[in-house]
């Protein structure tokens, strides 16, 4: 691995984090709407039902 250490502007810089924030809040917000969206699939929670006695071992929860 190698490191290299530069100068860049403030004013770049300030502009380069505010670049990256609005490509985080973006990504963010696809990834929230992509969730409400999953949320909404009546099909898709009807077959996530079928998964939930996966969930367990089968067995009665006991008190170790």
């Amino acid at each position: 691995m190698n490191k290299i250490l530069i100068s860049i502007l403030e004013q770049l810089v300030t502009r380069m984090k505010a670049a990256i924030e609005i490509e985080v809040e973006k990504r963010e917000k696809a990834l929230y709407e992509c969730a409400m969206d999953v949320e909404k699939d009546k099909e898709l929670q009807n077959e996530m039902k079928e998964w939930d006695i996966t969930t367990s071992n089968g067995l009665a929860d006991e008190s170790w």
